[in-house]
């Protein structure tokens, strides 16, 4: 069975970030600010799930047909650095491959709304995918959304959490809602496919 095209096998999609409304414009947050957005298109409210501590939306993505893919949305309401345990605790559950995870989170050295999608490699310092990676390996997909580097000396920790500056803002919506759709093709499309759109 191939895992990345049998329909019964959902894709288990992460939006990556702090829970509480005090985070919630952080550059550290964005992958919530695409779960969002996705669970919008998808016509869904995020609900929490029981033991998981995460938040859900289940539904699917693509036209009707043989495109159409199976999805479960969550947000970890964990702390970034424990995202792992909630991401682990829905892959057992819904039994979900690894390779059919995506993460979406924020990247420091990418420029602020490039995107980039693989699959495996390191964490590059990211607390979430180094959760992530501690239960249950580095095959997963990234989508890695850029924020650039902290200015002058401004140390990373303080740069990921803070708001986006004024001047981002005015793109963001426009860049979120790219991510989304990158995420889109990941699922439907494929790796190869997708990067080759959305890797710029």
């Amino acid at each position: 069975m191939d895992v990345t095209t049998d329909a019964n096998v959902p894709w288990l999609i992460v939006g990556l970030g702090n829970p509480g409304p005090e985070y919630a414009g952080h550059r550290h947050n964005v992958g919530f600010m695409v779960a969002d957005l996705l669970a919008e298109r998808m016509g869904g409210r995020f609900k929490r799930a029981g033991r998981a501590q995460a938040q859900l939306v289940e539904g699917r993505i693509g036209p009707p047909g043989p495109g159409n893919r199976r999805v479960v949305l969550a947000k970890p309401m964990s702390y970034m650095n424990l995202s792992g345990g909630p991401v682990n605790a829905l892959r057992d559950f819904y039994k979900v491959p690894v390779e059919r995870i995506v993460a979406v989170h924020d990247e420091l050295d990418i420029d602020f709304g490039t995107l980039r999608l693989k699959l495996g490699g390191g964490d590059n310092g990211h607390n979430g995918l180094k959760s992530m990676t501690k239960v249950m390996g580095a095959q997963y997909h990234r989508v890695r959304f850029g924020i650039g580097r902290p200015p002058g000396r401004m140390q990373v920790a303080d740069f990921v959490l803070k708001d986006f500056s004024s001047a981002e803002r005015k793109e963001l919506d426009y860049f979120v809602d790219r991510a989304s759709d990158a995420v889109e093709a990941l699922v439907i499309e494929g790796l190869e496919r997708a990067q080759s759109t959305y890797n710029s």
